[in-house]
């Protein structure tokens, strides 16, 4: 029998043939959600500024312990050592914080007239697959941490911390995270939620597709960070999801937690003493904007059957077999692409979370990208595979649609990350392939250096692990994602990630189609048309 999540799965790469319900859907724009939380008569307290923290060298997150990977500390950079509020602060604001004021005219739509402040666009360090960025941030914040205990709400619109509940809460967090005996060492919790309606109310049932996606990106950033800062970390996707809704205020059907992220404790001594009873939760409620809120039945079907999922991680290797490995290489012999080019990377990953945005339309096929620039951008996004309690065996693995690369003629490849080779996939050509399977018409393909694709076989992952795993394979997706968009921004060049495409066309055009495999994403990457103007407008 299939699974939930594994008909969701179907759905979404059908919907170009087959759409998912309901068909013709339109957006109420004037009813959209807030783009951020409000929660009337919570205290709050203003964070530090967070931008005077580096997080460390990007290359250094990539590539930790590669030759070519710098080895120095950058000046203010952020290190090993109790949790200090400045460098929380500085974690939240270059991750998700509201960094720049859009205002560069681009190939998007829906986007009004950002001119005026009604309609005005900001951007985060971290990408976001549409909607309003669904993703909201909690601190369970212990003894040893540097505020009073309790539980505080990221405002990322103002910088701030809205505190919902006072008291030492962090041993439900330990209660419900029943398989992770290594967050008993600390008292201090990154809470990461998902409020469907801000993606859905535009994206209707095609929502946790995307929002999972995200979940990926942001925690690819801390990923990033924490290694850069050589910090210890590691998210968890696999809990009690019901317990801490339930120590959060949440209805499980609107918003749910989707990860726990351990930070390290404070200086403080922790207090003596049992932690509260499970009674004790945020009482706290978000004031909703829109007048109609409306429910998508594949959307509540596959939350449900992810949250009903042991709250215990899957033991060591059960995904090994799951993994999405490049097929065998056929006659045609390999191209060996240039060493990567850690070096190229040496810019600081704060500097590149200020500069990552998407081209929008911007591509320009002329300069075409060099190889050993490709090579690293490849590299990069192999390099970032998500690592968290399921284990750190990747799921995912790259093919590559070559428009624009110096040396390397147009066509369909699978990417060999341990050989660093591209191996010909035969086929029709792919420059207008891919403009006539994508929907928009905010992007032109072909002028892309590369065309990523990010394949997955999700329903084996979630035979191995059960419908929890579909969340850890976007997730891992919207890790590499992030990581391409770091890496482009590094190197100078430009990168977008799309999900409005015909899923099954590209495996068609990239030989898989009668296997498991499944093209989950696409992302962009190469050099920009010169002399666009843009108006420097940064919040910090």
């Amino acid at each position: 029998m299939t699974s939930t999540a594994s008909q969701y799965v179907e759905a979404v790469v059908r919907r170009a043939r087959e759409p998912m319900e309901p068909a013709h859907f339109e957006p109420d724009w004037a009813d959209q959600p807030r783009r951020y939380k409000v929660y009337p008569g919570a205290p709050e307290w203003p964070l530090p500024p967070g931008t005077d923290i580096e997080a460390g060298p990007l290359a250094a997150g990539l590539f930790p312990g590669v030759p070519g990977s710098p080895d120095g500390a950058l000046p203010g950079q952020a290190t090993a050592g109790p949790l200090a509020l400045e460098s929380l602060s500085a974690l939240l604001r270059q991750t998700f914080g509201l960094l720049t004021r859009r205002l560069r005219i681009t190939g998007n739509t829906r986007i009004g007239d950002p001119t005026w402040y009604q309609d005005a666009a900001w951007s985060r360090g971290t990408a976001s697959g549409g909607g309003l960025y669904p993703l909201e941030i909690y601190w369970v914040s212990g003894p040893s941490g540097p505020l009073l205990p309790g539980i505080y709400y990221y405002a990322s619109a103002r910088h701030a911390l809205r505190r919902l509940l006072a008291g030492d809460v962090t041993g439900q967090v330990h209660a419900a995270l029943p398989g992770h005996p290594e967050v008993l060492a600390t008292d201090q919790f990154l809470l990461v939620t998902v409020k469907f309606w801000k993606n859905s109310f535009k994206y209707n049932s095609f929502c946790y597709h995307v929002v999972t996606m995200d979940l990926g990106a942001l925690l690819a950033s801390w990923q990033l960070w924490n290694a850069a800062a050589g910090l210890p970390g590691q998210p968890a996707l696999w809990f009690d999801e019901e317990a801490l809704n339930r120590l959060l205020n949440l209805d499980t059907t609107a918003e749910s937690t989707m990860a726990v992220v351990p930070l390290p404790p404070g200086t403080k001594p922790p207090a003596a003493g049992p932690p509260h009873p499970a009674a004790v939760a945020v009482r706290h409620t978000e004031r909703e904007r829109s007048r109609v809120v409306l429910r998508f039945p594949q959307v509540e079907a596959v939350h449900a059957a992810a949250v009903a999922a042991s709250p215990l991680p899957p033991p060591a290797g059960t995904i090994d077999d799951a993994r999405a490995v490049p097929r065998p290489p056929g006659e045609a012999p390999g191209i060996s692409l240039p060493a990567p080019r850690p070096a190229a990377l040496t810019a600081g990953l704060s500097q590149a979370l200020r500069q990552r945005r998407s081209s929008f339309g911007a591509f320009s096929g002329h300069p075409a990208l060099g190889p050993a620039d490709a090579s690293t951008l490849l590299a990069a996004a192999a390099a970032c595979g998500l690592r968290c309690d399921a284990g750190g065996a990747a799921v995912t693995r790259l093919a590559v649609f070559v428009n624009h690369v110096e040396g390397i003629a147009a066509g369909a490849y699978d990417y060999r990350p341990e050989q660093n080779q591209l191996t010909a996939i035969p086929g029709p050509p792919t420059g207008m392939f891919l403009q006539r399977h994508y929907f928009l018409d905010n992007y032109n393909l072909e002028q892309a250096a590369m065309v990523v694709a990010v394949i997955a076989r999700p329903a084996a992952v979630i035979s191995a692990v059960g419908d929890r795993g579909y969340r850890l394979v976007n997730a891992a997706t919207g890790a590499i994602a992030q990581a391409l968009y770091l890496a482009a921004a590094a190197c100078g060049v430009g990168c977008g990630a799309v999900l409005g495409f015909d899923n099954v066309a590209i495996a068609e055009r990239l030989g898989f189609a009668a296997t498991d495999e499944r093209a989950l994403l696409l992302i962009m990457v190469g050099p920009e048309r010169q002399g666009a103007a843009d108006f420097d407008f940064r919040l910090a």
